[in-house]
């Protein structure tokens, strides 16, 4: 797979205006990203301008701490999706994994893979909060479920991707695909991602990489 189909191009940022995001819109039409991540309020908007494009449009749930009620995520995914979000980035409730709720957390997932209804899910685990064991644990959960990938980070964490991570991610994750997110801000953090055993990235940095240039995460 070419290095431009890897990446959510990504802008998260709360004070983004239309300015940031058409900028964001214009280099995923260029580059031909996998898809633009925004903000549930910039779905619709981010749809319109993406039309016959091939660009997808990601939005997050739950998001960035993960500490919403499952019935809030599965709200959120069911309105991003009318509002024309073909992927969902769902947080998981890291309290929940902390206090080794694995039922719930399971329940939680499969309760937003429904309500996505056959749409690509990423559960974001928010490994910098994690230890290597809980990382291990929560991949193993995610992989008795229907999402499509484990996802590292928000970016608004205290640090985002490790290729350690990533690899726990990808021998725990029953075949699951892995997103790496966070901190990835040149071609040589990319590569090392990918050979990780990510198959996606998410980064603001997607022009710098594919550029082969640096930038400065997010």
């Amino acid at each position: 797979m070419q290095a431009n189909q890897m990446i959510d191009h990504t802008y998260l940022k709360a004070f983004g205006t239309t300015k940031e995001l058409d900028q964001l819109i214009i280099e995923a039409k260029q580059h031909q990203f996998k898809s633009v991540c925004v903000n549930p309020y910039w779905v619709a908007y981010a749809r319109e301008k993406l039309q016959k494009s091939g660009v997808l449009v990601c939005t997050v749930i739950g998001f960035p701490l993960g500490q919403n009620t499952t019935e809030t995520k599965v709200f959120e995914t069911l309105n991003a999706i009318q509002n024309g979000a073909d992927e969902i980035d769902m947080v998981i409730n890291i309290a929940a994994l902390k206090m080794a709720k694995y039922d719930y957390l399971k329940n939680e997932i499969d309760a937003v893979v429904k309500a996505a209804n056959g749409r690509t899910v990423k559960c974001i685990i928010e490994t910098c909060y994690l230890s290597k064991d809980e990382i291990a644990k929560i991949s193993q959960i995610v992989g008795s479920t229907n999402a499509s990938f484990i996802k590292t980070s928000t970016g608004f964490g205290t640090a985002g991707a490790t290729v350690e991570d990533v690899k726990i991610m990808k021998e725990n994750g029953n075949g699951k695909a892995v997103k790496a997110s966070g901190g990835v801000r040149n071609k040589a953090d990319f590569d090392q991602m990918i050979e990780a055993g990510a198959t996606r990235i998410g980064t603001s940095n997607g022009v710098q990489i594919i550029g082969d240039g640096t930038g400065s995460g997010y």
